[in-house]
């Protein structure tokens, strides 16, 4: 990424050095820019995967602020005409496919042991119960971002948010983006009704209530399994290392207080959904709520 000035203005050139097709990110970046989310897009080349948009100057965006700009943004994403699949997921959204190759990849984190026996068994009781519950189907896939579990993702120019990177972006779950939100931001059940009533200009019906709440136990559980996987190198996780509150954990990561390349902070990051996973228990009226829906 470069800041380039021309003619006095500054503007963001971008260069993507992976070998991958830009068409879909493209694509999206321009249909967001259109819609007010993304800086204006000036240029675009698919072949040499180049772009270049109007340069943000980022200012600090509090949680509090962030909670209150948030559902109207996701609001204006979600409505967008909706975006293609993608070939991959790398949401939590996965563990809702019924794929042959997500039980292997589910299995592989029993193989690896990085929690203990009785709390592996816990994680698979829960993967388990939620996948039994909630809904498949496309009613709710929208156009969504995908990468917001990345603070960086959301910029505040003092004035207006903004929504960085949409090479990720692709046709999914409209609870994914909002759970992955509010995990951040969200602190109590009455931030969630504020929350949900800013996103859906009303207050939450019980069947909004139990799919969301729903969708944020799945992304503690893929939270968990990604990254002690990924953070832990194929090594046993002590758990028994204390951990951050989960409101005081994100609060200092949405202030960029963690240097998230290293692999402590992302068994740590795990650790965290973990523990607040196995202290949030999946109400048998919720479930049964989804199940007579």
């Amino acid at each position: 990424m470069f800041r380039i000035v021309v003619g006095g203005m500054p503007y963001l050139l971008k260069i993507i050095v992976r070998g991958e097709d830009p068409t879909r990110h493209y694509e999206n970046m321009w249909a967001a820019a259109e819609a007010g989310l993304d800086p204006r897009v000036w240029y675009t080349d698919t072949e040499n995967r180049i772009s270049i948009t109007d340069f943000v100057r980022v200012e600090p965006l509090s949680r509090d602020e962030a909670g209150v700009r948030m559902p109207g943004v996701l609001r204006t994403l979600h409505g967008l005409a909706p975006f293609g699949r993608a070939p991959f997921n790398t949401t939590w959204t996965f563990l809702l496919n019924k794929w042959p190759e997500i039980d292997p990849y589910v299995e592989r984190f029993r193989t690896l042991k990085l929690l203990p026996v009785d709390e592996i068994e816990e994680f698979f009781d829960r993967y388990a119960e939620l996948a039994s519950v909630y809904p498949y189907g496309d009613g709710e896939m929208v156009a969504s971002h995908n990468d917001l579990f990345k603070p960086d993702n959301v910029r505040f120019d003092g004035k207006r948010v903004w929504l960085a990177d949409w090479e990720a972006a692709f046709l999914n779950d409209r609870y994914a983006d909002l759970a992955v939100v509010a995990n951040q931001l969200v602190r109590n059940e009455a931030e969630e009704r504020e929350f949900l009533t800013g996103y859906w200009g009303s207050e939450p019906d019980a069947y909004q209530l139990a799919r969301f709440h729903l969708m944020r136990q799945r992304s503690h559980l893929f939270c968990t399994m990604a990254f002690l996987a990924l953070g832990s190198r194929g090594n046993a996780v002590d758990m028994s290392v204390a951990v951050p509150e989960y409101g005081e954990f994100h609060q200092r990561r949405w202030a960029g207080e963690f240097d998230e390349t290293q692999p402590e902070v992302k068994v740590q990051y795990g650790s965290v959904h973990w523990a607040r996973l196995i202290r949030t228990a999946v109400e048998e009226s919720t479930l049964r709520r989804l199940k007579l829906a």
